[in-house]
């Protein structure tokens, strides 16, 4: 057992050795070859992403006069409503205390308590309510019954 474990170092010594050997042999190649020149190094890109050998051709670039550029945003033709917002009961439970109101002209819902609604509140009334900041994100408060 001994005797095929030594063997096989050498083998492996061998194979080691003549790796060695190559790759010297490859960089003395390498020398002999001499250095590539900077022009051989350099890759341009085109117009379309694509690297290639030859410079790109330049082409006519339009001007753009600085006070055609718009660095802000235009304001809006119509001034935003300034009221309180206005929306419809989509859910209430009386016997739990709460409710959800969905806001007129659009998909957000939010949570009311009773104690921050009239008297009387029930599904599908308009009401006018105002929003703060509650811990799992807006509620509506000052709930008020239109219609």
């Amino acid at each position: 057992m001994a005797r095929s474990n030594s063997f096989h170092k050498k083998e492996i010594e061998k194979s080691k050795q003549q790796k060695k050997k190559e790759k010297l042999q490859r960089r003395e190649e390498r020398k002999k070859q001499g250095p590539s020149s900077f022009e051989d190094m350099i890759a341009y890109v085109d117009a379309n992403g694509v690297i290639v050998d030859e410079p790109p051709i330049p082409i006519r670039k339009d001007e753009i006069a600085i006070e055609d550029i718009e660095v802000s945003i235009p304001r809006k033709e119509k001034p935003e409503e300034v009221g309180e917002p206005t929306g419809r009961v989509d859910f209430y439970d009386e016997s739990r205390g709460f409710g959800f109101i969905k806001e007129k002209n659009s998909v957000n819902k939010y949570f009311f308590h009773k104690s921050n609604a009239e008297p009387g509140i029930q599904e599908d009334h308009m009401v006018t309510f105002r929003l703060e900041r509650g811990l799992k994100g807006m509620n509506a408060v000052d709930v008020k019954i239109i219609r």
